[in-house]
């Protein structure tokens, strides 16, 4: 018997994309698009068991990762700023808010950081907006949550669909705003900041039966006359040229670049470094941040080779915008870029 076809959005928000219907579901769960993605544990058991990783001996000889420098004091700061606090973790200071992107702060089974954070979880503090991409655990971790809900009291979350049970259990008292794609989050009439969740060809599972049940996607960040865009975990796919239809040109992109061997496993939840420029390309970006790379192990490609193929085809001229690829806990000056 088929599942049932509807179509789900949060009906106190505004849609921005015309004649969209909502985020399609099968039965229970979201798909990307029209197209509904399950992944199986056999594959994970053909990577896992019967495939050879040809890239082992470098992958083990491989022990770079990125720098660190401090940067406790930026919590406290009132300027403006973008810092990678690693993996797909960003502080973003703009319009005298202060965002911050998928946490996770600590290690824990399967997730071990390969390098140190630049500051202590407990210096996190005044955080006005938590954006959750979606619920992986690479992206949403418990702990983390708790910690930031315990000592910023004032802050809102902005998440997918359906994620607000999920969090529940992590921060009672976290004010949560769901949001389906192509939909403005309500920041009030005097915000500076206008915040969009957007598509992303990705899926969502923590557990043995949640498979697609909470929505997953990207954020569209407008102040002033910029647009910054965090386009979460995401494989190649059109809603990159949807994105830039409905916005134009990007200022400044945050794009992933790492996890994406074996291909036959990861090439439909993760785009490799090729992807990410023609993605960045297709969006116009002027600015490219990379993401989802040198913090966590994955995937089977070495722990370099991301950036060090990102950094080739940008001096190859195949990317378009200026490519920034900091240190963790450097402080970008996004607002001086041009």
């Amino acid at each position: 018997m088929a599942a049932r076809i509807s179509y789900a959005n949060n009906p106190q928000l505004t849609t921005i994309r015309r004649n969209y219907p909502g985020n399609k579901l099968f039965g229970n769960e979201f798909a990307n698009g029209d197209t509904l993605y399950e992944p199986s544990f056999s594959t994970v058991f053909r990577w896992k068991v019967m495939t050879k990783n040809k890239q082992k001996a470098e992958k083990e000889a491989d022990t770079w990762a990125p720098a660190v420098v401090p940067c406790a004091d930026v919590f406290e700061s009132k300027e403006d700023m973008l810092v990678w606090l690693g993996h797909a973790c960003f502080l973003l200071r703009a319009g005298g808010r202060t965002l911050l992107f998928d946490p996770v702060l600590f290690s824990s089974l399967g997730l071990r950081h390969r390098h140190a954070l630049p500051c202590r979880p407990e210096d996190i503090r005044n955080i006005d907006y938590l954006l959750l991409s979606h619920g992986h655990r690479d992206h949403l971790d418990e702990r983390s949550i708790k910690l930031l809900v315990s000592q910023n009291p004032q802050m809102q979350a902005l998440a997918p669909l359906r994620m607000t049970p999920l969090l529940r259990g992590m921060g009672r008292q976290l004010p949560v705003q769901e949001a389906g794609w192509w939909q403005q989050y309500d920041l009030g009439p005097d915000s500076p900041l206008e915040i969009t969740y957007l598509p992303a060809s990705h899926w969502h599972r923590r557990g043995l039966n949640d498979l697609n049940r909470v929505l997953w996607g990207s954020f569209m960040i407008r102040v002033a006359d910029k647009l910054l865009y965090f386009a979460g975990d995401s494989s190649y796919a059109p809603h990159f040229e949807q994105i830039e239809e409905q916005f134009g040109p990007i200022d400044i992109t945050l794009m992933p670049i790492g996890a994406y061997k074996p291909s036959f496993m990861m090439h439909l939840s993760h785009m490799d470094p090729h992807e990410a420029a023609k993605a960045a390309n297709v969006l116009r970006a002027g600015h490219v941040v990379p993401m989802h790379y040198g913090t966590f192990d994955l995937s089977d490609e070495p722990a370099s080779e991301p950036l060090r193929t990102l950094e080739e085809v940008a001096h190859g001229g195949m990317l378009r915008g200026e490519l920034h690829a900091p240190a963790v806990g450097e402080v970008m000056r996004w607002q001086d870029w041009e």
